[in-house]
Formats: C-alpha cells, structure tokens, sequence
C-alpha cells in the first residue's frame, strides 16, 4: 500500500508550507510556485498536503469531478441524472494529478475517445488531465521548460476556470478549477510572464544549512521508508490537528474583515516596488485573509499583509540591473521603507 508522507513530519520550508496551507483554505489565490534545489520535498508537500485534506464530494461517477448541488456546472450527463432524479454522491480524495513535460495537448486537455469512434462510430469525449484536476492540484514539475503549447492552453483555462475543446466535430466544455502548482530550478531556465503572473505566491527553498536539520530530515525519511504505517500513526495527531484548523479557517474565511488600513499597506507596497496592474494587491488581500483566517483571527491585520507580501509580490517584479539583490529582499526593503514614517 502506497502512503503519502504527513505534512506535519516536513522539517523546515515553513514558507513552502504556508503558501500550500493558504491555497487550502481560499484556492483563489491563485497557483503556487516553488523554485529552488532538486530534493528538497517540493513534490512531497503537495502530496502530503492533498492527503491531509479532507475528501471531497462529487456528483455519481462522474469524471469531471462535478460538485454536487451546483447544477449549472453539470457537465452533460450529471445534469441528465439530475434531471431524472438518478444523481448520487460519493467521496473521493482530494485530485493531485501530475502533468508531464512530455505531455500531448490531447492528453492534458482531452480528445475523441477513438476506441467508441471504431468499435461504434459514436463520438464521444475522452477527458483529459485538466478534467481529473478539478477540484483539486494540478501538479508541474520542471514548470519552465513546459512546451509554449501547453503554457497558452493553461493560461486560458487558468483565466475562465473553463476547458473549452473543439475538434473532431466535438464540442465540450467543462470546468477546470484547480490550485496550480509548479516546481523548477531557476538555473535551468525561466518562466514565461505570463505564466509566471498567474501564480499567485512564489516560493523559494533551499536544502537544510544545519546539521541538526539534515539529520532529522534523513532519519525521519528513512522512519517512514521502513515502516509507512508506524510512521503515519506516529503523525496522525499532529496532522488531525492540522486538517481541523484548515477546516475552521475555510468556514470562517468569508467572515474575516479585510480593513481599509491593510489594504491601503498592500497598495503601498506594490506602488513602492512598481507592480503592474492589480493582481498584486488582490493576491496580498487574499493571501493574508487566509492566513488570518488560520489563525482565528476575525481581522486582518497589517502583520498578516506583511508575512506574506514576500510570497505574494517577489514573482512580480521588474528586474532592475542596477539592483543585485534577490526579489525577495527587495520586498522586505520596500516593507521597512514603508513602515517608516
């Protein structure tokens, strides 16, 4: 049996884990992006994170993942069961679907189902990878060496929430409502703007610079490597503890205020770094509900606007030749110029 590692066992990447926290609780913040060393738990989080969620409820078998009780975002068959009555739910795990490098447009967005054309003549649709992300993450390895093709496809399905396919005399739509989650190593190349503007935080990790860490990073792996199961157990309150705060902070986070004085910081900020357009401010007002959700709070305050203005502003900036330093400090310099009266 193939088990997923817990998040609360993950050692350090604090920033990682909060940005995948805050993407639980209010998914409109946007996707994800994690740039940093080859092996140091990027894929493991978001899995652990999926397998922490609670399920999901989807409507019968279908494969869309369609939400039950929202009819007008049926796709075809579940609005014919739901006609006649026939509709039925089940639970299923949060999606985490991995999109490959490799990958045909075909394969991500869906296609003729050729088996039905040749043994029927029935044309009939074959969802793809986007179909069996809804709902749920959508994982990218190696992010920026993904093919242009398939950068504008996620792009478009990115903006409308939407898959829309047309071809082969078929016409399907369905939607495609997933966090975004792209990892990489910034030496290897760079992303597109356009994709790397629909991100809505970035995040950077690095391998464990202490013994300390390293060692409890490789003792704890091999703890789970031996005996998954023990290994859960072991974790399984932590993790308890962990899903039911999510939880909480998903109910109460369409009651927490969002005051003019936190905003007014998060338009300060990106007017400071030069931010174009407004998804920054957006992201940040989003972001910091979240986090003030998670943490009980009824109000978001200005801390929360800057512990995750990093996060939420470092993917979107102008590179400024005369400026060496890294984006990320360049967002905490904006933070204490501002603080400064």
């Amino acid at each position: 049996m193939a088990y997923s590692y817990p998040f609360s066992a993950i050692v350090g990447q604090e920033e990682m884990k909060r940005a995948l926290i805050l993407a639980a609780v209010d998914p409109s913040i946007g996707g994800i992006l994690v740039f940093g060393d080859r092996g140091t738990g990027k894929s493991t989080a978001v899995r652990a994170l999926a397998g922490l969620l609670p399920p999901i409820r989807v409507a019968g078998d279908c494969r869309y993942n369609c939400l039950p009780g929202a009819p007008e975002q049926y796709c075809p068959r579940c609005r014919e069961q739901a006609g006649a009555g026939k509709l039925k739910t089940r639970k299923i795990p949060i999606p985490v679907v991995d999109l490959p490098l490799g990958a045909t447009e075909d394969r991500v967005a869906g296609a003729l189902d050729l088996e039905k054309a040749l043994v029927s003549g029935e044309k009939a649709f074959e969802p793809g990878l986007l179909a069996s992300a809804h709902r749920g993450f959508l994982y990218i390895d190696e992010v920026n060496l993904l093919e242009d093709h398939l950068v504008d496809l996620l792009l478009d399905v990115a903006a409308s929430g939407v898959n829309i396919i047309e071809r082969e005399g078929l016409s399907v739509r369905h939607p495609a409502r997933f966090v975004l989650v792209g990892s990489g190593n910034p030496e290897e190349g760079e992303l597109r703007p356009q994709l790397l503007d629909r991100f809505g935080l970035s995040v950077e990790v690095a391998s464990p610079k202490d013994v300390a860490s390293r060692v409890e990073v490789v003792k704890r792996r091999d703890a789970f490597d031996r005996d998954g199961a023990a290994f859960l157990e072991a974790w399984k309150r932590k993790d308890a503890g962990l899903r039911s705060k999510i939880a909480r902070a998903q109910d109460a986070l369409a009651a927490v205020d969002m005051p003019d004085s936190a905003l007014e910081l998060s338009s300060l900020l990106c007017l400071r770094l030069g931010v174009d357009g407004l998804r920054g401010e957006l992201t940040l007002m989003r972001a910091a509900r979240a986090l003030a959700a998670f943490n009980g709070k009824r109000a978001v305050t200005p801390e929360d606007v800057r512990a995750v203005a990093v996060s939420a502003l470092r993917h979107r900036l102008r590179r400024d030749p005369l400026d060496e330093t890294g984006s990320g400090m360049r967002v905490e310099r904006a933070l204490a110029e501002v603080a400064t009266p």
